[in-house]
């Protein structure tokens, strides 16, 4: 039986892939990842915020005291103990590689087309196999058109897939008016594979203390059907692979993303909250599935519940909007059920 599959023009031995996460932060863990059937993994993400502050304070630092004797060493910071955010990043790439065969891909947070982009061609510089753009902009201006914001995307992919050569993927934002037309828009730049979806985390408001405050819930299964429904549309209307991430938690999941039409499915929450080796478990329950409905291979699951192969196209669109609302039944006691 063959799980393997291929991601941005990179042979995989398996679609499980673990998404940016804290866990990546760690070289032990990145080994334990392969060593228990990752096909890849995704670095946690290098912020653009991470790469503005580390310049403004190289510059305090090299620019404090600088009227002073130069003698006076102690003007200068501490460098064993001084890490610089994006240097860091790059030589904990460089270090994964060494350590691992499976391949590796960066992540960039950020939106603007400035230095941002620079590092993306450190990160090849560094070993990266591929580059995952994760931009993450919340639009706030009212007098900022839709389209302003799609070219200020599109700005920033073309000159990242200027930058280098290694494949470039993007995590993309559920919330574009046509997702088609922006994925069209974003393979025609030079975006090899597209991530279904960027997760944003939502603030909350402390009615104590009236702040805002971060809150961070992790994904379940249930989340798993944007992404699914996406990803069932666009198989074979766009030239870039797919990827699903969010609510990716069980083999049931990961089939059902392979039959919708993804190269691979990526996991972040499940990994978190139960551990590594939950990988290993899922790759025992995929075979089982594959062997009791007889399936020799990924590549012949990939796609063949997808729009295009389905019975019900329309099950995707608007009609299956119909269809669950007339499932919605009430008793004689008013309870509702479907």
């Amino acid at each position: 039986m063959d799980i393997s599959t291929s991601y941005l023009g990179l042979e995989l031995k398996s679609p499980l892939v673990p998404s940016a996460s804290p866990l990546s932060q760690n070289l032990d863990n990145i080994r334990l990842m392969e060593d228990v059937g990752a096909g890849a993994v995704v670095m946690h993400s290098l912020f653009e915020e991470q790469i503005n502050i580390a310049s403004i304070e190289v510059d305090h630092y090299l620019s404090h005291g600088a009227e002073s004797y130069g003698e006076a060493l102690s003007y200068f910071p501490e460098m064993d103990s001084y890490e610089v955010g994006p240097e860091t990043y790059l030589e904990h790439i460089a270090k994964a590689k060494s350590k691992v065969d499976m391949p590796v891909i960066a992540s960039l947070n950020g939106i603007s087309s400035g230095g941002w982009t620079k590092y993306a061609a450190l990160m090849q510089q560094a070993g990266a196999d591929a580059i995952e753009l994760n931009m993450y902009y919340i639009p706030t201006d009212p007098d900022l058109s839709s389209a302003e914001v799609e070219t200020m995307y599109l700005k920033t992919l073309r000159r990242v897939c200027e930058k280098v050569h290694i494949p470039v993927s993007v995590k993309l934002s559920p919330f574009f008016s046509s997702i088609p037309n922006i994925a069209k828009k974003m393979t025609g730049l030079g975006a090899k594979g597209l991530v279904m979806f960027n997760r944003f985390y939502q603030p909350d408001l402390d009615i104590e203390l009236f702040e805002v405050t971060p809150n961070l819930t992790l994904s379940t299964s249930d989340e798993l059907r944007l992404p699914l429904r996406w990803t069932a549309i666009l198989y074979k209307r766009i030239q870039a692979d797919i990827a699903i991430t969010g609510g990716v938690h069980s083999a049931t999941d990961v089939v059902k993303g392979l039959l919708a039409g993804a190269n691979i499915t990526m996991m972040a929450a499940e990994l978190l909250k139960n551990g590594i080796h939950r990988i290993a478990d899922i790759e025992s329950d995929l075979r089982d599935w594959m062997e009791q409905n007889e399936y020799s291979s990924v590549s012949q699951m990939r796609g063949s519940m997808s729009q295009i192969n389905t019975k019900e196209p329309a099950a995707f669109e608007r009609a299956n909007y119909m269809k669950v609302l007339r499932s919605i039944q009430q008793d004689p006691t008013g309870k509702l059920w479907w």
